[in-house]
């Protein structure tokens, strides 16, 4: 085996370590349960008894019976989870100190890391418009985790994305049900994207949708002409951005809109996550939801 170059082992080495920051000083203190509310799936109802916790209560049951019920839940064992993470050339963008791209590795490698100290299951696929990389799931923490790392530090490329398509291959290959994060910023088409969800749903994989966005993009903070550099082979655009500013929101917002909405349809988890944001604090806001439902 060839060894790996000193300057490739240093990457690793940083995002092996921001990994642990983030999960260390936002995660893994903030919940007690030992599986993060992962891998718990709804079993079954029981009738509310006096000293019942009521945050498991099914309002909906309530509405309809006009009795309280509790939701049951069953702890499984062997988490399998995926980290899909769109490695195409819009994941380069970068108006901060972190690029899309680098924004999304250092989630997949801290949600990584919690689950493989859990002592479950992670495996990786990074994609463009073909799938590049795609590393089966282990549990074994060290060689496989330094691994993952490695892979996802070989993007990304320079090739556009095909994000539907590539879910939709992906959901035939992973293999038994487990839970799915996908990381792109999802400024594809939505029908397909959905087509590929959907496949995932079919397969009885959990979906956890994490958005990820360049805070320009959110905010379009230009005043001045600019030359916008096109990526996935749209042409330059040389422009006074304030005559297209509000156009441009208008349009974002109902990408995201419709995006929130197919998620919502799909009963799959939505996060966005900015390039700007704490990566830590807006993971550990997501578990914190998840664990209180």
């Amino acid at each position: 085996m060839t060894p790996l170059p000193a300057e490739l082992l240093a990457k690793i080495d940083a995002l092996e370590l921001e990994a642990r920051q983030v999960v260390e000083g936002h995660l893994a203190g903030r919940h007690k349960s030992p599986q993060f509310g992962f891998a718990v799936e709804f079993a079954q109802h029981r009738e509310y008894s006096p000293g019942d916790d009521i945050k498991h209560i099914d309002w909906k049951v309530y509405g309809r019976t006009e009795r309280y019920h509790l939701k049951q839940y069953e702890q499984e064992t062997n988490l399998v989870a995926w980290m899909l993470v769109d490695a195409s050339e819009s994941m380069k963008v970068r108006s901060g100190e972190r690029s899309k791209y680098e924004t999304a590795c250092r989630a997949a490698a801290a949600l990584a890391f919690l689950i493989l100290q859990q002592t479950d299951s992670v495996g990786l696929a990074t994609f463009d418009r073909t799938v590049r990389h795609f590393l089966r799931p282990s549990a074994r923490a060290g060689n496989h985790y330094r691994e993952l790392l490695r892979l996802l530090l070989d993007g990304p490329t320079d090739r556009p994305a095909n994000t539907g398509a590539m879910v939709d291959e992906l959901a035939g290959r992973l293999g038994r049900r487990g839970i799915v994060f996908l990381f792109s910023d999802l400024l594809d088409d939505v029908p397909p994207l959905v087509e590929g969800i959907r496949h995932l749903k079919y397969q009885k994989h959990e979906v956890v949708v994490i958005q990820v966005l360049d805070a320009a993009e959110m905010d379009f903070p230009f005043r001045h002409p600019t030359l916008f550099k096109g990526l996935e082979e749209w042409p330059e655009l040389n422009t006074d951005p304030l005559s297209v500013r509000e156009e441009y929101l208008k349009g974002l917002n109902q990408h995201l809109t419709e995006i929130e909405a197919a998620c919502r349809r799909l009963e799959c988890d939505y996060v966005r996550l900015r390039t700007d944001a704490d990566v830590g604090q807006e993971l550990a806001t997501y578990l914190r939801k998840r664990l209180e439902r």
